[in-house]
């Protein structure tokens, strides 16, 4: 009885400690300022495909972090870029297509991470529609697809590499601020692996139907039905890759969707211990994040609160939702040993129970293993293609 009165208690504050812990403070503007402009200097998320000068332009009009500022300012120079793809679209249809692209990045990320104000909610949205005039002109190109689902619709995005039908198809998740469109970006690397590529949010952002909730992953479900009715795809050779909080969804997939998925890719994904409580009050602080961290992550629980945030994360674990140990499709599993943000506990969870599954772990990387010598665009075509080619083909 006396144990378990210690016990308790033990519990008890250790739950106060949690509830009345401090986030990290956050970044100046200032540190922000110069975080962004190193960020886009070498080429790195989430500044990827962005150009130095426009950056230190954008960031010469904004002298807060008030997120309409920001906002404003990052939408101004899609604005100049959208003006651009208007003009040469009769007379030059690539240079049309760059133009439409380098106002997306702009727009989406004066939306990013969240929309959680009136002029970030209006910039997500033109990034939306400059994306879609993009993927119009697209060689091949990108179709715009609306899946019906429980009265609402699934927004994707569907390419196929040409000359190959029915072709294998590869469902690729966003995450928590990369949404389809980001995946949109990069569909040129799968198809000329001879990939197809539909693109897709995650739960809780974007366009999706849902929010993050036990359960969710029938909207990827609804997907696969959608692809297999199709005579343009083989239905036998599909597979699914999702980037951080995307890759929780698609190890998830290798559960579930296991009989209909030769394949799935969790790339830097939550599994079990990034839901508790006290790696999350340790994470919200990382400087590996720009801005905004809590609020990306509540916003996709639909919470706003600290406490209802870390009481709603637990029911998403893996381990307590069943999965762990169960039977799976094939799954690579990567990360970086330093992830601040997704722990690399989670990947060796996964790894050492259940199915055998196989593993890329960059030992000085970072989230989703970016580090030195080893970018996004790298661990993609170096790492996670070749291994897609092979399950598929």
């Amino acid at each position: 009885m006396f144990r378990a009165c210690i016990a308790a208690v033990i519990i008890c504050i250790a739950s106060i400690s949690v509830a009345c812990a401090q986030i990290a403070p956050a970044r100046t503007w200032p540190e922000l300022k110069d975080a962004v402009q190193e960020r886009v200097d070498r080429n790195a998320y989430p500044l990827t495909g962005m150009k130095p000068a426009d950056v230190r332009d954008i960031l010469g009009h904004i002298g807060s972090l008030d997120r309409d500022e920001w906002a404003s300012a990052w939408s101004a120079m899609g604005d100049r870029y959208r003006a651009q793809a208007e003009k040469l679209a009769a007379s030059n249809r690539s240079a049309a297509a760059e133009a439409w692209i380098q106002a997306y990045r702009y727009y989406a990320f004066g939306g990013w991470p969240t929309q959680n104000s009136a002029g970030k909610k209006a910039a997500f949205e033109k990034g939306v529609q400059a994306f879609r005039k993009y993927a119009a002109i697209h060689d091949p190109a990108i179709e715009y697809v609306r899946i019906p689902f429980e009265g609402k619709e699934i927004h994707a995005y569907l390419v196929l590499p040409k000359g190959v039908r029915p072709a294998p198809v590869v469902l690729t998740i966003g995450g928590l601020d990369a949404y389809k469109e980001y995946w949109g970006e990069r569909v040129d690397t799968l198809l000329r692996a001879g990939l197809g590529v539909i693109c897709l949010d995650m739960p809780g952002t974007g366009e999706s139907p849902v929010k993050i909730d036990v359960g969710a992953e029938r909207i990827y479900s609804a997907v696969i039905d959608y692809l297999l009715k199709r005579r343009d795809v083989d239905g036998k050779r599909l597979a699914a890759v999702g980037a951080s909080w995307g890759g929780y969804w698609s190890g998830i997939l290798g559960f579930v969707e296991k009989d209909r998925l030769r394949g799935v890719v969790d790339w830097g994904g939550p599994a079990h211990r990034y839901f508790e409580p006290e790696w999350q009050m340790t994470a919200l602080g990382t400087r590996e994040y720009l801005f905004d961290l809590f609020a990306a992550r509540a916003a996709v629980y639909g919470v706003d609160k600290l406490d209802d945030f870390i009481a709603y994360g637990p029911r998403m674990s893996l381990q307590k939702r069943g999965f762990v140990g169960k039977p799976t499709t094939a799954m690579l599993l990567v990360n970086g040993q330093r992830d601040t943000q997704v722990p690399i506990d989670d990947l060796y969870l996964l790894l050492r129970t259940g199915s055998p599954k196989e593993a890329w772990v960059n030992p000085e990387g970072g989230h989703i293993g970016r580090g030195p010598g080893w970018p996004d665009g790298k661990i993609l075509t170096d790492v996670v293609v070749p291994w897609l080619v092979r399950v598929l083909k």
